[in-house]
């Protein structure tokens, strides 16, 4: 029998008219997200100024989708053996592990987001085509820069001071570094003081033990616990997103399929890369949804 893992994608993966087709399946949970939010996700997602790209409202609309998506899953008669979220999509995974309500998770995402686009020191840039060993040599020789996403052996984000990664770039023969365009250094120690205040707001949150083991961006490590899971999202913010490490991960778990449930197709790529004979999917839209699982 397939053992599954379902894959949840974070910021950077959203797209104008995301979700608009999942207004009849999902009306329950938009309304609740809007009395939440104080504002349409249908709305913003479907905005054609790309109000969806805007951090405030990018992670709650990342969010509400995928948990839309994965409810619609489960009302299949679905059930993921191992879940995963990059990044954001992180808080989709555990919620889809029931280890919060949605409510809960949806609060603690949008407060994520308020705390991200207020940041507003430092800078990242995503390397491709590159020598590790170079980049790990860079990295330890420049004060103030971090791997921020460890995404696939030839793809990374690295992040912290505009000028540490600026340095750390110049030392890296890359086929292409991009600056992002992003408000703060995110997944770097420059995020400490949104991490603190946002850990409190964390640890007032009742964890309930995973009902599928989850792996933590921080700690690609199985685990159910609730605490133990807790802790290791009091660390996201500030540690790395730990990708290429999930991904290899899975087919030591018995992992034989992935499905990515929500927009886009950028974690099934990044898994495609990094480990082969794995079957991957794709859950963005009903139609997606209907056409796999009739």
């Amino acid at each position: 029998m397939a053992k599954t893992a379902w894959v949840f994608p974070g910021q950077g993966s959203q797209s104008i008219g995301m979700g608009t087709d999942l207004a009849d399946i999902g009306t329950a949970r938009f309304s609740q997200a809007e009395d939440i939010l104080g504002w349409s996700v249908l709305e913003i997602c479907g905005s054609e100024d790309d109000k969806v790209s805007n951090t405030l409202y990018t992670q709650p609309c990342l969010y509400v989708i995928e948990s839309i998506l994965a409810d619609a899953l489960k009302a299949k008669g679905e059930r993921p053996a191992v879940v995963a979220g990059h990044s954001l999509g992180e808080y989709s995974a555990l919620y889809t592990a029931e280890v919060f309500s949605f409510a809960a998770g949806l609060r603690l995402v949008k407060r994520r987001a308020e705390l991200m686009a207020q940041a507003a020191e430092g800078s990242m840039a995503a390397l491709m085509g590159f020598k590790r060993e170079a980049l790990e040599a860079a990295l330890a020789n420049t004060a103030d820069v971090v791997l921020a996403n460890d995404n696939n052996a030839g793809q990374v984000v690295i992040s912290g001071t505009a000028e540490a990664v600026e340095a750390a770039i110049q030392q890296v023969k890359a086929r292409r570094a991009t600056r992002l365009n992003v408000s703060g250094a995110f997944h770097s120690p420059l995020m400490a003081g949104a991490a603190q205040e946002f850990a409190d707001i964390l640890n007032a949150v009742e964890f309930k033990d995973a009902i599928a083991p989850v792996l933590s961006n921080v700690d690609p490590t199985p685990s159910t616990d609730a605490a133990e899971l807790k802790q290791r999202l009091t660390q996201q913010m500030t540690g790395s997103v730990r990708w290429r490490e999930i991904s290899l991960s899975l087919p030591k778990q018995g992992i034989d399929t992935v499905i990515e449930v929500g927009p886009g197709a950028v974690l099934t790529g990044l898994i495609k890369r990094t480990v082969k004979d794995l079957e991957l999917k794709q859950i963005e839209s009903l139609a997606q949804l209907e056409a796999a699982y009739s």
